[in-house]
Formats: C-alpha cells, sequence, structure tokens
C-alpha cells in the first residue's frame, strides 16, 4: 500500500526499540507541528520469523508481534523506522536537522529530545535511542551564508562556541556587538 508521494523516505533502525522511538517522536513533534502521527505499524508473525531463522543471532528479529516497520510523519516528513538487533548502529554521520522558528522552540526540543541522550557541540544531540539531531534556528542559514564574510566570520565563530544554538547570542555576533 503506498502511503505518500515523497520519494526518499529516511529509514531509521533500531535494535528493538523502534515502536518506543517513534511513540517518543511523535509526542514530541504532535505538540509544535501538525501532521505529526504514525501511519501504519507492520509487525512479524510467526512464519516470517521461522523464514528469517537464518539470520545470525544479532540481527534476528523477533518475537512474533514485535514491530517490524513503522512508517510515521513528522510535520509532514514520511519516515520509516525498523528493528533490526544489535548489530545495527547509529552514529553522527547521519542527523536529523530540524530548523526552528524561535528560541523557545529549540529549548522545547532541545530539553525533549536530550534527556537521557547528550549533547553535544554546535546545535548537534543525541537521544536515548542514539538518533543525532541538529536543533538550529532557521535564521542561521541566512548569517552564515551572508555576502558579508566578516558578518558570517563570526556567527561561525559563535556556533562553534555554543552547544544549544542561542538566537540572541548569534544576533549580536552577526552584528559585530
Amino acid at each position: 500500500m503506498k502511503t505518500g508521494t515523497q520519494k526518499i523516505i529516511p529509514c531509521l533502525t533500531f535494535n528493538y526499540q523502534a515502536e518506543e522511538a517513534v511513540n517518543f517522536y511523535v509526542s514530541i513533534f504532535s505538540t509544535i507541528f501538525e501532521n505529526t502521527k504514525v501511519l501504519n505499524i507492520a509487525r512479524y508473525n510467526k512464519e516470517e520469523l521461522e523464514a528469517l531463522s537464518y539470520l545470525p543471532e544479532d540481527i534476528r528479529p523477533g518475537p512474533p508481534g514485535s514491530v517490524r516497520t513503522i512508517r510515521f510523519l513528522l510535520n509532514g516528513q514520511e519516515f520509516e523506522a525498523v528493528n533490526g538487533g544489535a548489530f545495527f548502529k547509529f552514529c553522527e554521520g547521519m542527523s536529523l536537522y530540524v530548523s526552528c522558528e524561535s528560541q523557545e522552540e529549540i529549548n522545547w526540543l532541545w530539553e525533549k529530545l536530550s534527556e537521557g541522550g547528550e549533547e553535544n557541540q554546535c546545535g548537534w544531540l543525541k537521544d536515548k535511542y542514539g538518533v543525532s539531531w541538529q536543533i538550529a534556528p532557521a535564521i542561521v542559514d541566512e548569517m552564515l551564508n551572508d555576502p558579508d564574510t566578516e558578518k558570517s566570520k563570526r556567527v561561525i565563530i559563535a556556533v562553534y562556541g555554543m552547544k544549544k544554538y542561542d538566537i540572541e547570542a548569534l544576533k549580536r555576533a552577526y552584528e559585530g556587538r
């Protein structure tokens, strides 16, 4: 069954927490973004698992009734989550970038997504499932791409000194104050 017209759908492969993680993300993003919901859940059945019994133990799914895949929307962007076993790990080489309109939105998302995870530099954090996120103000792209290279240089230096973005500090750097 076709769920949408999006051609590229990021797929997040969790150990065995796909359903828990998706519920966590939907609970957070549904409070600030419209069109955020679970689309469908496919679960493993006994026959399917028997057909996969050849797989090494560390990537074998199960038990029957556990999640195979979940399709979900975050602000209209479709994602898929899969349970893949302990073999699969997330890394910082792939992150989900969230463009925020206000400091309040940044603060709220940062608090919710970093709980149980770890905060990193330049607006990056890793959530409790190991997924990397960039929580950034929408205005930062405009500042970093300003034709006045002195302004953009001051902003990037300010960014390098931050964990969670501070919009007012970025504006001060941009303006040279």
